[in-house]
């Protein structure tokens, strides 16, 4: 028992520093050699916890040796456009100006339902609306609207509007973060007296946020009975 608690510790930090040294993409965006590394080495992480008599070496070795794979492979990806080809592929474009290339939807095994749920996922319900599709390589789909059907903008209404600072967090759960309150231009003193005027501790606070032009939103914690 002592034994498979001490091999989790081992493995555990080792499988997490794998995964974060090949990148912090989620699984969905994952490109193919990043999924298989992924599969192979949390597959090799458990056979030196389920098999007691295997060297923990025999798990650590081949995942360390996947690991520098992949990272070396990665560099190459980024310096040979053939070989990021081969591995990853091209995007391809499913739908033009509101018709479906359909020989390339079948080519990619992509039905109707998966072209309308990625569709609706970007926010369009009408095909009609969609000038161009595209499937990128890690299989999501990137929609690009007909002038007439995108959300109007400042610039198309020849509107000169200030960039105004996004909001950062300066209390989350309770807790003063150091960095959004220095992201806001304030300090922890400003942040107390913003609190003192609502009787209120940063204790009582569940989220509040702040930008350097001072406006600050407070959310204060639910009661639980």
């Amino acid at each position: 028992m002592l034994t498979s608690f001490l091999r989790v510790l081992i493995l555990y930090p080792l499988v997490i520093f794998g995964v974060r040294l090949m990148g912090k993409r989620q699984i969905g965006e994952l490109q193919p050699t990043e999924l298989v590394v992924t599969i192979l080495i949390s597959n090799i992480a458990t056979l030196p916890l389920e098999d007691q008599n295997l060297p923990l070496l025999m798990g650590i070795a081949p995942m360390v040796a996947l690991i520098s794979f992949e990272v070396l492979l990665s560099f190459g990806v980024l310096r040979n456009k053939k070989l990021r080809r081969l591995l990853s592929g091209s995007p391809q474009i499913i739908v033009k100006n509101g018709c479906i290339d359909q020989k390339k939807l079948a080519e990619l095994r992509f039905s109707l339902d998966d072209l309308m749920t990625a569709l609706r996922g970007n926010g369009v319900f009408d095909l009609r609306e969609v000038q161009l599709a595209i499937v990128e390589t890690n299989g999501r789909v990137s929609v690009y609207q007909k002038a007439q059907n995108r959300p109007v903008t400042c610039a198309d209404l020849h509107l000169h509007v200030q960039d105004a600072p996004p909001p950062e967090v300066l209390i989350a759960d309770g807790c003063l973060s150091a960095e959004g309150i220095a992201a806001a231009g304030c300090t922890d003193a400003d942040i107390q007296q913003m609190l003192a005027k609502q009787h209120l501790s940063a204790a009582d606070v569940f989220l509040m946020t702040g930008d350097r032009n001072g406006i600050a939103q407070l959310i204060r914690k639910e009661t639980t009975a």
